[in-house]
């Protein structure tokens, strides 16, 4: 949710799965930022997107920092207990979970899901 999940200027409209949504309109006229976001659904290049996470225990507090495999990799959103959202940088969690590398908020261990209604997916090593 805008405002509580994340501040409107700071971030793409693919971060914040507007893609997903039916928030962008890709056949409408000119928009500020409209090249950028072209860009991003054409070439697949968003980087950083809101995702699920989960813990077996409550979820720490907004703006918590997240790691993986010790290197940041994003941070909490909104939660209720056990689950929440997170702003991650996609390629970096994937890089950790394929490693078998800990996704942390805070000191606590989480398990970030991309959902199966999304059109996107973990990014995939190249080489």
């Amino acid at each position: 949710q805008g405002g509580q999940d994340y501040v409107y200027g700071d971030v793409f409209p693919h971060e914040v799965l507007m893609d997903q949504f039916g928030g962008v309109d890709f056949a409408k006229g000119c928009y500020v930022g409209q090249e950028v976001v072209s860009r991003m659904q054409h070439r697949g290049t968003a980087r950083n997107r809101i995702i699920k996470v989960s813990a077996d225990v409550p979820l720490p507090s907004f703006n918590t920092d997240i790691l993986a495999g010790g290197k940041p990799a994003g941070t909490m959103g909104s939660s209720s207990g056990t689950h929440g959202l997170a702003m991650l940088r996609l390629d970096r969690i994937a890089r950790a979970m394929a490693k078998g590398e800990m996704v942390t908020a805070g000191s606590l261990a989480i398990k970030p899901e991309i959902q199966e209604w999304a059109k996107f997916t973990w990014p995939q090593e190249e080489g």
